[in-house]
C-alpha cells in the first residue's frame, strides 16, 4: 500500500484554515480563531501586568489588590480597595498616584489587542450622599475617570464598549457589603466574538 501524500513534507496542512482567505472562513471557523486568539492574548496580558506589578516598586505594594478573573464576557481585571489603600480619595473621583501608574501599565498591555473594553465602578454599602453625589454617581464618575486615563495612555476611544457605575449592587464580598474590598474598578477585556460565549 502506498503512503504517498501522508508524509509531513508533502505540502498538505491539516489546518486548512491557515491557507484560507478570511472571507472564505465559515462563521464557526472565525469564532474558533477569535476564541483562540483571545485566550492567547488574555494569557499574555495577565502575565505582562503581573510582571509589571512585581518589578515596579510603586506597584509591588498593591499587587495583591489586583485580581484576574475569566468570565463569560472576557478577562476581568479587578482593582480592589483595602483598608490601607484606596484607588480614589474618599468621596471623590480623584485617582491616587499609585492607582494611576497601575492603570497606565494596563493600558500599555491593552494597546496590542483588538478587543473592546468595558469599565465598571463599584462602591461599598456605606451611605454616601453629599447633596450632589451618591454612591451611584460616584461609581459612575470613577469608571469614567478610569476610562479617561486609559485613553490618555493611548487606548483609542473606539475601544470602549461600556462605562458604568453600579454603586454597591455587585459586591466583591457579598456577605459583608461594607467591606472596603467592595470599592473597586473592574476593567473587562471583552471577547471579540460575544456570540461564541453566549
Amino acid at each position: 500500500r502506498s503512503e504517498a501524500g501522508t508524509q509531513s513534507g508533502d505540502g498538505k496542512n491539516k489546518d486548512d484554515t491557515k491557507d484560507k482567505n478570511t472571507d472564505e472562513l465559515s462563521a464557526e471557523e472565525k469564532q474558533r480563531i477569535a476564541a483562540e486568539t483571545d485566550q492567547k492574548n488574555f494569557d499574555k496580558l495577565e502575565k505582562e501586568v503581573k510582571e509589571k506589578l512585581a518589578l515596579n516598586k510603586e506597584l509591588e505594594k498593591i499587587r495583591d489588590q489586583v485580581k484576574f478573573i475569566r468570565e463569560k464576557d472576557g478577562l476581568r481585571i479587578e482593582v480592589i480597595d483595602k483598608a490601607d489603600f484606596s484607588m480614589f480619595g474618599l468621596g471623590t473621583n480623584k485617582m491616587q498616584a499609585r492607582a494611576m501608574t497601575l492603570i497606565r501599565e494596563v493600558a500599555k498591555s491593552l494597546l496590542g489587542m483588538p478587543n473592546k473594553v468595558a469599565i465598571r465602578g463599584h462602591t461599598d454599602s456605606l451611605a454616601y450622599d453629599d447633596g450632589v453625589n451618591s454612591n451611584w454617581s460616584l461609581s459612575g464618575m470613577r469608571a469614567e475617570t478610569t476610562r479617561r486615563l486609559l485613553e490618555e495612555a493611548g487606548l483609542p476611544a473606539s475601544r470602549f464598549q461600556r462605562i458604568e457605575g453600579v454603586a454597591d449592587t455587585v459586591p466583591f464580598v457579598p456577605n459583608n457589603p461594607a467591606d472596603p474590598r467592595n470599592r473597586r474598578i473592574s476593567i473587562t477585556i471583552l471577547y471579540q466574538d460575544a456570540t461564541a460565549r453566549a
